[in-house]
C-alpha cells in the first residue's frame, strides 16, 4: 500500500522518491520531527501495518521543543510549520486538496501528501535559520551580512544576551521568544562563518552541547546518584576538573617538545568579558563546590566588617581602590551564600535608584527649583518624599 502511495504521490507532484520523502503516521505525528522543505506523506497508522495486525495505542506525547500550549495535536502542528495556504492532497482515489488552513480532523483518516514548501516559508524548523543564514551570504544576498566577520559580530551578541536577560525579568512571555530568537540567530551566523572557513559547522556545535550535557549529568543518563542540587553542584565541578586535566594532558602529548601543559584551573573557562559581579559570584561558586567555602554565613559578614574596616584605614588611593574590590568580592559572597544573584539584585537596585530619581525630578520641577539649588536636607527630604510614593498603592499595582 504504501508503495502504491508513493508512486502516487511521485506521479502527480513530480518529485523523485529518490531524494527522500518523509513518511509520518498520522496518529504519531505530534511527537515526530517534521521538515517542511522535504516531501511529506501523512498515512493513518493502518497502512503501515502487515495484514491481520492492528495498531497500539499511542501514548508519545508532543515532540519535546514543540511542545508548548500550541503544539498538541495534529493539524495545529501542522499549521505552525506550514503557512496557511500550503496545499494538502488527499491521495488513494480521494478527490481534490487543500490547504493547511482549511485541514479538518476528517482529512487525517486517509493518506495526504505534502509537497515541499520553500526555505522562506518553512521558518518554524530548526533548519530554517541555518538556511537563511546562508542565503544571506551568498553573492546575490545581503550586502550587510556578507562583510561580518566574527569580530564585528562581538557586540550584537552582547546586545542581545542583555536584551534577553532583561526580558526574563518578565516570565515568559512572547518577548522573550523574540529576544532568544535574536540570540539564537548570533549562534547561527557564527556557526555560518566558520563553516564557510571550513573549521566546524552547526553540527558540531550542537553534539558538542548534547554531549556535554549528557556527560555531565551521569545522574540521568547513567548510573552515578545525586539527590539534591548540592550533590549536582559538586558532581558537575568534579566532571569538568576531570575534563580539564584530560585537556591538559592531551595538549602536552600534542606538544612536540613534550614539555607538559599547566595543568587547568577550575577557574579557568570564565569569561573576562563577563560582568565583574556575575564573574565574582560564578568563581566563587566553582571554588565552593570543591569545598573552598565558609561554613556558615556569620563567618563572611565577619569578614564584610573586616573588610570595611581596612577600606577606612587604607591610606592611599590604591589601597582604597584594592580593598574596595575586596569588600564588593565579600558582598558578591554574601549574595551567593544567601541564594541571591548578585548581578540581578544591584541591577535591581539600579531601577530602584532610576525611579526615585525621576520622582524627586518630578518633584523638584513641580516646586519650580532645580536639583543643583537644593541643599542635601531639601534634596534628600525629596527622597523621602519618593520613597513613600513608591509605597502607595496605585503605583505598586502600575508597576505590576
Amino acid at each position: 500500500m504504501l508503495d502504491v502511495l508513493l508512486s502516487q504521490a511521485a506521479a502527480r507532484w513530480a518529485f523523485d522518491p529518490a531524494d527522500g520523502i518523509q513518511v509520518v503516521n498520522a496518529e504519531r505525528l505530534t511527537a515526530t520531527p517534521i521538515e517542511p522543505t522535504r516531501p511529506l506523506l501523512i498515512v493513518p497508522a493502518e497502512t503501515l501495518l502487515a495484514p491481520g495486525t492492528s495498531a497500539s495505542p499511542s501514548n508519545a506525547g508532543p515532540l519535546p521543543g514543540r511542545n508548548g500550549p500550541t503544539g498538541r495535536d495534529p493539524i495545529t502542528v501542522l499549521a505552525r510549520l506550514y503557512p496557511s495556504g500550503h496545499t494538502v492532497a488527499r491521495l488513494e482515489g480521494r478527490a481534490g486538496s487543500t490547504t493547511i488552513e482549511g485541514l479538518r480532523p476528517a482529512d487525517l483518516n486517509g493518506p495526504l501528501y505534502l509537497p515541499p514548501a520553500s526555505p522562506e516559508h518553512a521558518v518554524a524548523t530548526p533548519w530554517a535559520l541555518p538556511w537563511i543564514s546562508t542565503r544571506l551570504r551568498q553573492p546575490d544576498g545581503c550586502p550587510w551580512d556578507r562583510e561580518q566577520t566574527h569580530e564585528t559580530l562581538r557586540k550584537h551578541l552582547l546586545e542581545e544576551s542583555y536584551e534577553v536577560y532583561d526580558a526574563l525579568a518578565a516570565g515568559a512571555t512572547p518577548a522573550l521568544a523574540e529576544e532568544l530568537g535574536d540570540l539564537l540567530l548570533q549562534v547561527i551566523l557564527h556557526a555560518q562563518l566558520a563553516a564557510e572557513e571550513g573549521v566546524f559547522d552547526l553540527t558540531d556545535v550542537q553534539a558538542a552541547i548534547g554531549s556535554k550535557i549528557v556527560r555531565r549529568h551521569p545522574h540521568v543518563f547513567g548510573d552515578a546518584e545525586a539527590r539534591t542540587a548540592g550533590d549536582v553542584n559538586r558532581q558537575w565541578e568534579r566532571i569538568k576538573s576531570a575534563e580539564r586535566l584530560a585537556a591538559a594532558e592531551a595538549a602536552a602529548l600534542a606538544d612536540e617538545a613534550g614539555s607538559p601543559a599547566p595543568p587547568k584551573s577550575a577557574l579557568d573557562g570564565i569569561s573576562p568579558s563577563l560582568p565583574s559581579l556575575a564573574a565574582s559570584q560564578e568563581m566563587q561558586e566553582r571554588a565552593a563546590n570543591l569545598g573552598y567555602d565558609w561554613p556558615s554565613i556569620e563567618g563572611v559578614l565577619d569578614k564584610v566588617r573586616e573588610e570595611l574596616d581596612e577600606l577606612r584605614a587604607a591610606g592611599s588611593a590604591t589601597e582604597r581602590a584594592e580593598e574596595f574590590g575586596d569588600l564588593l568580592m565579600v558582598l558578591v559572597n554574601v549574595a551567593r551564600k544567601e541564594g541571591i544573584e548578585a548581578e540581578a539584585a544591584l541591577r535591581s537596585a539600579n531601577d530602584k535608584f532610576r525611579r526615585r530619581f525621576r520622582s524627586v525630578e518630578r518633584q523638584a520641577a513641580d516646586r519650580g527649583a532645580a536639583l543643583r539649588d537644593l541643599d542635601f536636607a531639601a534634596l534628600d527630604e525629596l527622597w523621602d518624599a519618593a520613597k513613600v510614593e513608591e509605597r502607595s498603592p496605585q503605583v505598586e499595582e502600575a508597576r505590576r
